[in-house]
This record gives C-alpha cells, structure tokens and sequence, in this order.
C-alpha cells in the first residue's frame, strides 16, 4: 500500500466529515458534553445519503442551537418550542429537501408539545431528533420532562417526587404509537457502539422521509456533566447504569408505508 493510499483510508475511516464545521473560534460545550457526537453522526449520515446540500436543518433555543453553527447545512433558528411548526412550513415549501429539527427534551416535551402533536396527527415527513440529557441544560438544569424518579436538580433538590411531578415520559415509545409515524428510535452516543447504532438510526430516519414513508424520530441521551453535578468519567458511568435502564436503547416502530 503506498503512502498516498494510507493516508486516504485514514480520512475514510477517522477523518472529519466535509460538513462538519471545525470550530476554529473556540469550542462552546461543557467537557463531556455529547452533543457534538450527535452533529458528526448527522453529518455522517447526510453524507453516505448525499444530501447535504438538499438538507435544511430547524434549531430551537437551548444547547443544541450550538449545532447550527457545527453543520454545513442551511439551517434556521426559532423560537423556544417552534421547531416543528416551522420544519412543517419548510418543508410543504421544499418536499424534496431533508427537513429535520434538533430539540431538547423541555424544547419538545414540554413547551413544544403541542407544535409536536401537531406534525404527529398529521402525519409530516419530517424528521425531529430529540437529545435527552433528563434536565434543562441551557437554563441551569431544572427538573425536565424526562428527569428520572428521584433526579435531584435545582428545582427537585431532594429527588424527583412522582406524588408532586409524575414520571419521567418515554418520548420514543410514545411517538411509536401514532399511526403517521414511519420511524422511532432511541440511540445513545456514550460508547463506539451505541454511537454506531445511533448513526444508523439517524440515516434510517432521514431515509425515511427521502422515501415519504411519514413522519420520523430519534430520541438520543447525552450526558450533561455540569447539571448532573458528575465528571465526564462519572456521567457514563451514571448514563449506564441509570439512563439507560431507564430508556432503553433500539427501535420501537420501522415502517416503509402507512397502512
């Protein structure tokens, strides 16, 4: 194998995809953040799709607005909740463009509930990728929609109590249930492994919607070492033995057409 030849199976197999963005001006995540997993696993999928520059990514407020600006996609920026809405309106605009939402658990839970029942009922062929890292990132880590029974966070200091604040929703299996829904998946990027799975959950999604099977999801846990009070070490440590167990990984529904 001459020299050339290596170095081109190096940029193959660990070599930065062409749309990910390096980030020259300083990195903005927390150490053990696994968000910026979940950019390169996008760009990765997009490329073996051949899609990135028939893709339009739709960002909300929080922590994964950061990814905007790691893609070299066309992307949009909304407000807090509305990513669903204004992917919808995209993509009735460009129906032969990949549109698809990067949203927090509060993001699309909580305040975007209802944006995200809307795309759900009708059946959009969107795909929404969901990162749950079970608190409130951006804000200073409050009790989330999907923070687990006894989670301690700022405003559940002594655990979650499910007598005052319920349970923890189990976004992907809900979502699987819906009739439009084509694909449901719930990856994780805390080892090579799932980060591998997590990827092809990604590409399925997004051929999903190339193919206008319905709509698609991918729920993706991610650490958040700053508001789970845990060093990087520790938070995989915590997302192995707590998170996961608590949502477990695989897909819940893969269809190739809406009966």
């Amino acid at each position: 194998m001459t020299e050339e030849s290596k170095a081109m199976t190096r940029e193959r197999v660990a070599g930065r995809p062409r749309l990910l963005i390096p980030q020259t001006a300083g990195f903005v995540y927390c150490s053990g953040c696994h968000e910026p997993l979940v950019a390169r696993a996008i760009a990765e999928a997009l490329e073996e799709l051949g899609m990135g520059d028939k893709t339009i990514g739709v960002f909300d407020i929080g922590c994964n607005s950061f990814l905007l600006g790691m893609l070299d996609i066309d992307s949009v920026l909304t407000p807090h909740g509305r990513p669903p809405d204004m992917a919808t309106a995209i993509k009735h605009v460009y129906p032969d463009n990949i549109v698809f939402t990067v949203q927090g658990d509060g993001g699309l839970l909580a305040i975007g509930a209802d944006p995200l029942l809307g795309v759900l009922t009708r059946a959009e062929k969107i795909t929404i990728m969901m990162l749950n890292n079970a608190v409130y990132g951006t804000t200073g880590g409050q009790m989330a929609p999907t923070s687990l029974v006894g989670q301690k966070t700022t405003t559940t200091p002594e655990g979650r109590d499910v007598i005052k604040s319920g349970f923890p929703i189990h976004a992907a299996e809900m979502i699987a249930t819906f009739k439009g829904t084509a694909y449901s998946a719930r990856g994780a990027v805390n080892n090579p492994y799932n980060y591998e799975r997590t990827r092809k959950y990604i590409k399925v999604a997004f051929d999903k919607q190339i193919n206008k099977a319905g709509f698609s999801f991918v729920e993706i846990l991610v650490a958040c070492p700053a508001n789970w009070r845990l060093s990087p070490i520790d938070s995989l440590k915590w997302m192995e033995e707590r998170m996961i167990p608590e949502f477990p990984l695989g897909e819940f529904k893969n269809v190739d057409k809406i009966e």
